[in-house]
């Protein structure tokens, strides 16, 4: 028996980290393995296009109202293909500290849940950048063996994913991969393939920007369910395939701002 995958993704806001794992998710699925979602997102917009449109339940939200959470079935949601979605929420805004909601939640969630137990991969959708120390609390718990990056070619998203393996570094983690979310920016494959090289790591999949993601997450469906037989499936098909394959990381080596800047221009 392999084992347990259990993955976070990490990169500046709004880069499309939700979408992806969502999709990623979906195309695992297809192949027949067992997955669970954690989206630890406030908007918790990780497992919707999972569940056909449908919001779920945040643990932090039903733990604030004073529920007693005992049962799986509490927080724990069948979505495409059997797929496991659970939203952790977010602390309210001015409010608490998300690396800390994010330990709580888990912490619960492993208490009542069989399933984790039962996954071939745990996808942790993980929300901003690790400027906080709270949100590589997932790592530090343990709760994370691979960690992957995700950016586009705009100097921004890369200043993020740089800044990721800096905090990588400092806490002993290595990363499995970096995985570029296209924005359509000039020489976008060549300029991420070199940032990824550089760091030393690997460019693990190049998603083009396709309307039709957009159009899936309107409707509240993943690509793979509602565009299944699409070109940007079968990209989401292959990057699914090389994480259910990997077995390599590296101690990521961040590079200075100015060749950051270097690489971009």
């Amino acid at each position: 028996m392999n084992p347990q995958k259990r993955i976070a993704i990490y990169g500046k806001g709004g880069i499309g980290k939700s979408s992806t794992a969502s999709n990623v998710a979906a195309a695992c699925a297809d192949e027949g393995y067992n997955v669970m979602i954690i989206g630890c997102d406030p908007k918790s917009d990780s497992s919707i296009t999972l569940l056909g449109g449908k919001r779920i339940p945040t643990i932090l939200d039903l733990l604030r109202e004073g529920m007693e959470i005992e049962k799986e079935e509490d927080v724990v949601f069948e979505g495409y293909k059997a797929v496991k979605c659970v939203e952790v929420g977010g602390p309210e805004p001015g409010i608490g500290c998300a690396g800390r909601g994010i330990i709580v939640a888990i912490q619960k969630l492993k208490k009542i849940s069989q399933s984790m137990k039962e996954m071939d991969l745990i996808i942790y959708d993980v929300p901003g950048d690790i400027v906080c120390g709270g949100f590589v609390a997932p790592i530090r718990k343990g709760l994370v063996n691979e960690a992957y990056v995700l950016t586009s070619g705009e100097y921004m998203p890369l200043y993020a994913a740089n800044n990721i393996c800096k905090g990588l570094s400092r806490i002993n983690t290595k990363l499995s991969g970096v995985i570029c979310n296209s924005r359509s920016v000039s020489r976008e494959e060549e300029i991420v393939s070199k940032f990824a090289n550089e760091i030393g790591s690997d460019l693990v999949a190049f998603i083009p920007k396709e309307q039709i993601v957009q159009d899936c997450e309107r409707d509240g469906y993943s690509v793979l369910e509602k565009a299944g037989d699409t070109d940007i499936a079968e990209v989401y098909r292959t990057l699914a395939r090389n994480i259910m394959a990997s077995d390599c990381a590296v101690d990521p080596r961040a590079l200075t701002d100015e060749r950051l800047r270097e690489l971009t221009r």
